[in-house]
């Protein structure tokens, strides 16, 4: 059983069939099915099944997927490790972030490790929380910022800051710059939000969710809106209230198209996650990266300079 047929697959289970991995992995379906044959024959068990004219995976696959994950990431380690010893300045640093934590405070991480790593390349990509998480214990990415912790035993997480929620409104809300009690004064609003998608978990709309059931608002008027800017427009527009952090809002409400609303009785956060496979390899850059990561989101208390 070799990393090829792993790699294999595992790219059957997740592209949903030989076909679509054989265009993934620029192979011949064929080839890609002889591949899965003598995996199964060593085995001497099916790893997928035909269910309904689509290749699911049998009881042993879904078995072999956690292990085949953590054999093919040790893999790309010792690529990587090797790799460093010729250039341990240099390499590719991969990074899977929560749409909305891209925003000016990443801007800022990657442009001074740019500074400092001119021969890194850095690949960036967006996903919700649990989906960063899969793509850093699939060895995919190197480095994932998530909401919340995972409890997973494949990573290491690391808290390395907070985002403080706040009641958004439009300039010309009639409580824009005034405060309420209780959030449950604001019961009669509209409000917009992150969605909740069965099957595509994300820690942020089910915290917001729990969040307004805990103080009394188990049924309000949603809004969902899959995108932070077309949420950010449409509060701008008068067409509800948001729960914003305070960075994602900071620069409209500087410029006045957006105002807050203070509540009584809302203390609320999100924790912000640094996630790492557990007992992965980072090179040098990785390292430096995840540094200026930590450094970047850390409360201005905390804070310490670093390199120039």
């Amino acid at each position: 059983m070799d990393s090829d047929a792993l790699k294999t697959f595992l790219t059957v289970y997740r592209e949903g069939g030989v076909s679509n991995a054989a265009r993934a992995l620029h192979r011949t379906q064929p080839a890609i099915s002889r591949r899965i044959a003598l995996l199964e024959q060593e085995l001497g068990v099916p790893l997928f099944e035909r269910v309904a004219g689509r290749n699911v995976l049998s009881d042993a696959g879904r078995v072999m997927v956690p292990y085949a994950e953590r054999a093919v990431a040790a893999t790309q380690d010792a690529e990587n490790a090797v790799r460093e010893l010729a250039k341990p300045n240099a390499g590719a640093v991969a990074l899977a972030v929560v749409g909305t934590l891209a925003g000016g405070q990443l801007s800022n991480i990657l442009r001074r490790f740019a500074r400092e790593q001119p021969n890194a390349d850095v690949a960036l990509r967006t996903a919700t929380s649990a989906e960063v998480s899969d793509f850093v214990r699939r060895g995919e990415v190197t480095i994932g910022l998530r909401y919340d912790r995972d409890r997973s035993r494949d990573l290491d997480c690391e808290v390395i800051g907070t985002e403080r929620l706040l009641v958004a409104c439009a300039a010309d809300h009639a409580l824009a710059g005034r405060r309420a009690a209780k959030l449950a004064k604001l019961r009669d609003e509209r409000w917009v939000g992150f969605p909740e998608v069965p099957g595509r978990r994300e820690i942020g709309a089910t915290h917001i969710r729990a969040l307004f059931q805990t103080h009394g608002l188990g049924d309000v008027h949603w809004t969902p809106v899959d995108s932070l800017t077309a949420q950010k427009r449409l509060v701008e527009a008068g067409f509800g209230l948001a729960l914003f952090s305070e960075n994602h809002a900071a620069e409209e409400i500087a410029a006045g198209s957006l105002a807050t609303i203070g509540v009584g009785d809302l203390d609320a956060s999100q924790e912000i996650v640094a996630v790492t496979r557990r007992g992965g390899f980072l090179t040098a850059a990785s390292r430096r990266l995840l540094e200026l990561v930590r450094a970047g989101y850390a409360p201005e208390g905390r804070r310490k300079p670093g390199r120039r």
